[in-house]
């Protein structure tokens, strides 16, 4: 005859009362209500596992129902006809979760950043960071790793999108890919969800930096020299900054120590540069006598250009751009819109094209070629360096500077 089973109903259990000792009512099937002397009550299994007596812990009632209940114990009965002992598959699921909770995309993200962050200036780094925190770890910091798939990194992408910003998308859509390309290899995901995405944030129209042309070089250089609302160190480094083609970032991180004025070079190392590599530039005369004049300005600093508020800290990230907003040619040229300027002037003249972007920095991504393309070209660099000095000396002051290609080519 098949055990009675379904004894109890919701009006049963409600009316139980507490007694001075912990007692129990049965529902049939192994599961009962545990009535402790403070009124609590707990659902519990009994089961035989291997011929051991076990029990297993359900839930507190009200929170679990009589229906939930028996739901549960019907599960538990299942796994027992399954050969698993249900204590031991609750144990292994909480585990699994632990586990994934560990394994989340932001614990991932953030290990990740640890790993890379060494590669990167510390600015950089912390803007890294930051992007991150804004545009990721929301829809995907807590979400185990491995359940991540195209189709919600697409959705993570596409909000950044949908706020124009789609230099960030893309940029963001290659951050999830590096991440877990991490992932994989440190064994936590075995698939790269946004690797399949390359190409998904539509295009925008590039912009290109505002850049002074050939004929309003000196102008502007004469201006500079005229104009008294910004700082002597500032005039210079905007000075040093046409002489030396490098980038603003470059040129505000720049230190003593990197100049050598023997060698009439200076090399910024790898971690201060876009691509990840040693960049040689050859001084002109006109740059030696600029970087004189810094070395009385600033005395004892460790930087070219140190900051008003600390000589251990390098110049503000947009001192340059102020300035040359005050000098009212905002959205006329840029900084960063010098190096345009000379490469235009320089291909003009018929300086070699790979020497121009050697010296830009425009270097070749892959790391073999790289390091061997350290020096290339240096002896051309720096008679084309020498000529682009001379130029903008002349320009500055006034002189008509034509170009006679057979002499640099």
């Amino acid at each position: 005859m098949a055990r009675e089973t379904n004894k109890l109903t919701d009006l049963m259990v409600r009316r139980l009362k507490p007694g001075q000792k912990t007692f129990r009512v049965s529902d049939g099937k192994g599961l009962f209500l545990q009535v402790e002397p403070s009124g609590s009550k707990y659902w519990r299994m009994a089961y035989r596992y291997l011929d051991k007596q076990k029990h297993l812990a359900l839930g507190v009632y009200p929170e679990i129902t009589i229906a939930e209940a028996r739901r549960l114990r019907e599960a538990a009965r299942q796994q027992l006809r399954d050969g698993k002992d249900p204590s031991l598959e609750r144990k292994r699921k909480k585990a699994e979760k632990q586990q994934a909770a560990s394994n989340s995309f932001e614990i991932l993200a953030l290990e990740w950043h640890q790993q890379r962050k060494g590669d990167w200036e510390p600015a950089h780094a912390e803007r890294i960071l930051n992007w991150m925190k804004r545009d990721l770890f929301p829809d995907l910091g807590q979400r185990p790793v491995a359940e991540i798939t195209p189709a919600d990194v697409l959705m993570t992408i596409r909000k950044i999108e949908s706020r124009g910003a789609l230099d960030v998308a893309k940029r963001q859509r290659a951050r999830v890919s590096e991440i877990y390309r991490y992932a994989i290899q440190t064994g936590r995901a075995a698939i790269n969800p946004a690797a399949d995405l390359i190409g998904v944030v539509k295009s925008e129209r590039v912009r290109h930096r505002p850049a002074l042309s050939r004929e309003d070089l000196g102008p502007f250089l004469q201006e500079l020299d005229e104009f008294q609302q910004i700082k002597e160190l500032t005039r210079l480094a905007l000075k040093l900054l046409i002489l030396t083609l490098v980038r603003p970032g470059e040129l505000r991180g720049g230190r003593w120590s990197e100049i050598d004025f023997e060698r009439r070079e200076w090399r910024i190392p790898a971690e201060r540069m876009k691509m990840r590599a040693e960049h040689i530039v050859p001084l002109s005369s006109q740059a030696e006598s600029i970087l004189e004049r810094l070395k009385l300005l600033v005395g004892n600093s460790d930087y070219l250009f140190p900051s008003d508020r600390s000589r251990r800290a390098p110049m503000s990230e947009n001192a340059l751009s102020y300035a040359m907003k005050r000098m009212g040619y905002q959205g006329k040229a840029t900084p960063h819109g010098f190096r345009s300027t000379a490469s235009t002037i320089l291909n003009e003249t018929g300086f070699k094209p790979d020497v121009i972007e050697r010296q830009l920095a425009h270097i070749e991504r892959n790391r073999v070629r790289a390091a061997y393309n350290r020096a290339e070209y240096l002896q051309d660099r720096r008679k084309m360096m020498d000529w682009w000095g001379a130029f903008v000396e002349a320009a500055e002051n006034g002189a008509t500077v034509v170009p006679i290609r057979s002499e640099v080519s």
